[in-house]
């Protein structure tokens, strides 16, 4: 039986305790599950990888009325392909694959990521100092609009970067902050919309075919319901447009803290600056099992379902522990340490390592720019232990586990110089 917390209501809990909000209740009642109240509702709350196969396969849960309002206005939004359900959610979200996650594509993007970093590279070794949060945040709008078809001068970039970085860094926000936040969204709307109808009127005013879209603002615009054969509505275009941008932006957060693990761990970095390529993305794997990115995922009983010896009713909220699976003891062996060797020569099964969600992307709700995102975390590792000439200065690097999402608690700044990236190491070392 899944036992229940003591606690009438465990908002205040959640709050405080932040990403170790499931670990700390669990090793009270013991188990992998829990029942209690959030914000006012019933919800049975769950850890580990039989939690995580319980809960993403078997289209035993879905997405209605699993989030917040002040969330999912923020990172998905009505009619969005997260919000789907079904045979519906599965066409949008092989389309979303098709765009984003072919080889192809995700090649594009990290080549306009590279591009744009190095490009930022000089105007940061101008300014001696930047903010990498803050700094990344940018280099990846201006990638993602570049990759996206979407023309862009620098005033157009400064908005969109803030209107992104908004929407991921207020998602675990309430009241003032979160409504402004949502205001800004509004005004991302409006710019994603005026894109998608411009796309259309060219296209219809020369009786132009939906199959000759090459960008994907062209084919977000242009995409035809499986079923139906009818366009998106264009609010719910507007809407995937900004679905396929957003998420990259977000990868700003792990950008940070591929950097702080170089820092924390030298001996990986230099074997990763002299060309250890073989291992970059176990490096990459580890950043993303270690380290908080957002803390869990809910969803909705689709049907009366039996779990660990009770009953979860249709409808019943339930909400997956991502950050405390990555650190789960029963998962991982000892999983407060940052070891990359843990991935090597390792298949991951799909329901361990799941800052990301788990499952598979096609069948459920797993994030499809998952693999992109590690590319271009990879690419990052590359960036800076072989690009990028900086010292780390004097700051404060903690995380706290109470933020949502989380980062350093300075950005982590870098100092930009000249000469050769190992000199440079060796001065922050110093």
């Amino acid at each position: 039986m899944i036992p229940r917390t003591r606690e009438l209501d465990s908002t205040i809990g959640f709050l405080k305790d932040g990403y170790l909000f499931g670990r700390r209740r669990l090793d009270r009642v013991g188990g992998n599950a829990f029942r209690g109240r959030l914000m006012g509702r019933p919800v049975v709350f769950g850890q580990g990888v039989d939690a995580a196969r319980f809960f993403y396969e078997g289209g035993r849960f879905g997405r209605k009325n699993a989030m917040p309002r002040s969330v999912m206005h923020l990172l998905q939004d009505e009619g969005s392909v997260q919000s789907l359900e079904g045979e519906a959610h599965r066409d949008r979200k092989a389309f979303f694959i098709d765009v984003s996650s072919s080889d192809d594509s995700r090649d594009a993007l990290v080549a306009a990521y590279r591009r744009a970093w190095l490009r930022s590279l000089g105007e940061w070794t101008a300014s001696g100092r930047v903010t990498l949060l803050d700094a990344s945040t940018r280099v990846l709008t201006r990638a993602v609009l570049d990759w996206a078809g979407i023309e862009a001068d620098d005033a157009s970039i400064d908005l969109r970067t803030e209107e992104f970085g908004e929407m991921v860094a207020r998602a675990g926000t309430f009241g003032p902050v979160n409504w402004r936040a949502r205001a800004i969204r509004r005004r991302s709307e409006e710019w994603s919309n005026g894109l998608i109808e411009g796309v259309r009127s060219r296209v219809d005013a020369n009786d132009s075919r939906a199959d000759a879209a090459t960008t994907p603002l062209e084919k977000v615009a242009l995409y035809r319901d499986p079923t139906t054969g009818e366009r998106l509505p264009t609010e719910v275009a507007t809407v995937e447009l900004l679905n396929l941008l957003r998420p990259t932006v977000a990868v700003a957060r792990f950008v940070v803290f591929c950097a702080l693990a170089l820092h924390r761990h030298p001996a990986w970095r230099e074997r990763l600056e002299n060309g250890n390529d073989d291992r970059l993305r176990d490096f990459a794997n580890e950043v993303r099992r270690f380290y908080p990115f957002f803390p869990v995922i809910g969803g909705t009983a689709t049907r009366d379902l039996e779990w660990d010896g009770s009953r979860i009713r249709r409808g019943q909220w339930m909400m997956l522990d991502l950050y405390g699976t990555n650190h789960s003891p029963a998962v991982w062996e000892a999983p407060g340490r940052f070891d990359p060797d843990r991935f090597a020569g390792v298949n991951i099964e799909p329901n361990t390592l799941i800052p990301q969600g788990g499952g598979s992307a096609p069948g459920g709700h797993r994030c499809p720019g998952e693999p992109v995102t590690v590319d271009l975390m990879v690419e990052t590792i590359k960036l800076l232990t072989r690009d990028t000439v900086y010292t780390v200065p004097d700051q404060d690097l903690r995380v706290s586990l109470r933020r949502f999402p989380s980062s350093p608690t300075d950005g982590f700044v870098m100092e930009l110089g000249t000469g050769s990236v190992s000199d440079a190491v060796t001065r922050t070392a110093d």
